[in-house]
């Protein structure tokens, strides 16, 4: 039985043309009753969600050193071969390492994050710019003076030196020189010894 009322209000539909009808209410409904939503852009800026991957950075150390090492981890982890790293070693100092030419070329940046995932030492990071239009695209291939001025300007808020937040990188470093050597009576296990 409900069968057949389910055949009889399709029919209906088809003869009444109900899609048609309900659609074009739909319309007259936007036409009368809509309110503008309207942001005056360069004055007022839209709300950006939490996961908005903007312009990269590169970023520094409280005291203003930079934080890449030049691994070229980044430049290997971008499918789109935005970055190019030129690293160099540390005079005097064969086991630090940093990055002497650092480039990334803007306009094949497919804004993904996977260079960022990719750095062992958080040198890289998303900001949140959006508002680069340039007239030559030749202004989107941003040196490292460039990136790190970004970086400044995203991030204020740096983070200590790796040798100063973790003490035993600073203690095990072989590079680090002014720290004196550690002696094995120190050493915990030396004193269980002699116990």
């Amino acid at each position: 039985m409900s069968t057949r009322w389910d055949r009889l209000r399709a029919w209906a539909r088809r003869l009444l043309l109900y899609e048609i009808v309900m659609s074009m209410a739909t319309t007259l409904r936007h036409l009368l009753f809509y309110k503008p939503f309207t942001v005056q852009y360069p004055h007022e800026k839209p709300l950006l969600p939490e996961s908005f991957r903007g312009m990269l950075a590169l970023l520094r150390y409280d005291d203003g050193t930079e934080k890449c090492v030049g691994c070229d981890l980044c430049e290997a982890a971008c499918p789109s071969r935005v970055i190019t790293v030129t690293s160099a070693e540390v005079p005097g100092e064969p086991t630090k390492r940093y990055a002497k030419a650092y480039t990334m070329d803007m306009t094949r940046c497919l804004f993904c994050g996977l260079c960022v995932t990719a750095c062992p030492v958080d040198a890289l990071g998303m900001t949140r710019e959006y508002e680069w239009s340039v007239y030559d695209k030749r202004d989107l291939v941003l040196n490292k003076q460039q990136l790190l001025a970004i970086g400044d300007r995203a991030f204020p808020a740096r983070e200590k030196r790796l040798e100063f937040q973790h003490l035993n990188v600073a203690v095990f470093n072989v590079a680090f020189q002014n720290h004196p050597p550690k002696r094995f009576e120190d050493h915990p296990v030396a004193q269980n010894r002699s116990e």
